[in-house]
């Protein structure tokens, strides 16, 4: 390679490795050539300490493609929505339901719990996820109202979004505009006490816009010990990603 030869690849650059998605990535304070698996964006990660070994990082990737299979092969599968299945929504369970008219929540009775119905048709799935959605944003949005107000800021403006990478991110207040937070709508799959943490969470950076200790601090006073909820995300987040994608 010539002194100033540009690298072929670059971070974040997306290749195949016999017919897997890989994701190239540059991280300073890697000492060697890496692969890992981002289980919630369901795709390898080909890691390099710098640019210039990228190349590297790829050849690497296409050397372990039975192991990125196996990998990506035990993720948990897609599961499309339908009539009969049950999906979580913050912690209750829920039945799909076939009906008639438009896409209703209803209530649990005495004697079975709530539903969702939705026409049998080929919109079914998503006429169910614009559902869920809208109590994403109903619960999520009661939530930020409280931590909020806890710490003395006004409500963010709040957005629903399907981010695979993210469960949530916080824009403070600054001159460009008002604070606004950002939920993925997956976290209605989740507990109420997950889901509240994460609201907790970038509730803090309103203030803090950082993970420091005070940051941290701020989580606890909110929410208490975010450790469980950390980890109840790392350990399901694929499986709630799964689910809608067919």
């Amino acid at each position: 390679m010539k002194l100033f030869d540009r690298p072929r690849f670059s971070h974040g650059d997306r290749i195949e490795a016999a017919g897997h998605p890989v994701r190239l990535s540059v991280n300073a304070r890697a000492r060697r050539i890496s692969l890992r698996v981002d289980r919630v964006k369901r795709e390898a990660i080909a890691i390099a300490p710098s640019a210039r070994r990228l190349d590297e990082a790829v050849a690497f990737a296409h050397e372990r493609v039975d192991w990125i299979a196996s990998q990506l092969a035990d993720l948990p599968q897609t599961t499309p929505l339908r009539p009969g299945m049950e999906i979580s929504l913050f912690g209750a369970t829920v039945r799909l339901v076939a009906g008639t008219g438009r896409a209703r929540l209803i209530p649990g009775a005495d004697t079975e719990g709530p539903a969702i119905s939705a026409p049998d048709d080929a919109a079914f799935s998503d006429r169910v996820l614009r559902l869920v959605k809208l109590e994403a944003r109903r619960w999520l949005t009661e939530r930020t109202a409280v931590h909020s107000a806890a710490l003395n800021q006004p409500l963010p403006k709040i957005a629903i979004t399907d981010a695979r990478g993210r469960w949530g991110s916080c824009r403070p207040a600054s001159v460009r505009g008002p604070a606004s937070i950002r939920y993925s709508w997956r976290l209605a799959l989740a507990t109420a006490e997950v889901a509240d943490y994460v609201a907790a969470h970038e509730c803090a950076h309103l203030i803090e816009a950082n993970h420091g200790p005070r940051f941290w601090a701020l989580v606890r006073e909110l929410n208490g010990d975010p450790a469980p909820h950390r980890v109840w995300l790392k350990r399901e987040g694929a499986r709630l990603q799964a689910v809608g994608r067919g």
